[in-house]
């Protein structure tokens, strides 16, 4: 089994042995190091290379916001989870922007610290329950202000476009993809305006890598018949 490698970071020392303690007691998390505040976080990290660091925000000489945004400047494979107190909004949507890949709160530490280890060493992103609601709160807040999801659900393919798109970028005419499809010419252009419009995309060419870039076909479906 494939250790996960750590470095807990807070400025407290009974705290920090309480966090090594805990994490300690699993095969697949070693501790490769401990840091007092953000200026021997990012120099353990530069030393250490560790797989995930669980950082404090509150701290003397440099927060752990600032320590967030410098470590994934040099050591951009390393992945952070925050660890604190704090559950303001602003400070959630800070470090994230700073490349934060967790936000933890030290109260659900003790039942959630190992699952959030180990689902943001899978590449995925971990928040306390509290944490997800704001995040999911502020979301709808934005969809519902600025119309978000429309714009994404505007530009996204229908399966019916899909097909029409795959036959273009076979190189059928408007008259073949309407016998291939029984529907007629009039509704393949507008088909073809449609996917158009929301791909901005104007020449046959163009459509036909998109359609290899989102893999509607392959290298060897492509081309003219």
């Amino acid at each position: 089994m494939k250790e996960i490698t750590v470095l807990v970071v807070d400025d407290h020392t009974l705290v920090r042995q309480g966090i090594i303690a805990l994490i300690s007691k699993e095969d697949d998390i070693t501790v490769v190091g401990e840091a007092k505040d953000g200026r021997q976080a990012i120099k353990l990290c530069r030393e250490k290379k560790p797989e995930i660091v669980l950082m404090d925000l509150s701290m003397p000489h440099l927060n752990g916001m600032e320590a967030t945004c410098i470590i994934k400047k040099v050591c951009p494979k390393t992945k952070i989870i925050i660890l604190t107190m704090f559950s303001e909004e602003e400070y959630i949507f800070k470090v994230l922007d700073a490349g934060a890949s967790g936000y933890l709160l030290k109260k659900n530490a003790a039942q959630d610290l190992i699952r959030a280890i180990q689902v943001v060493h899978d590449g995925k992103a971990f928040f306390s329950p509290e944490i997800s609601k704001i995040v999911m709160d502020s979301y709808h807040l934005m969809v519902k202000k600025y119309g978000i999801l429309d714009e994404i659900l505007e530009k996204k393919l229908t399966s019916r476009e899909s097909e029409v798109l795959q036959l273009i970028a076979e190189g059928y005419t408007s008259k073949e993809i309407s016998e291939e499809l029984f529907i007629s010419t009039n509704t393949v252009q507008r088909h073809r305006e449609k996917i158009m419009k929301k791909t901005d995309i104007y020449d046959v060419a163009g459509l036909t890598r998109y359609a290899l870039e989102k893999g509607i076909i392959h290298n060897n479906q492509s081309g003219f018949k």
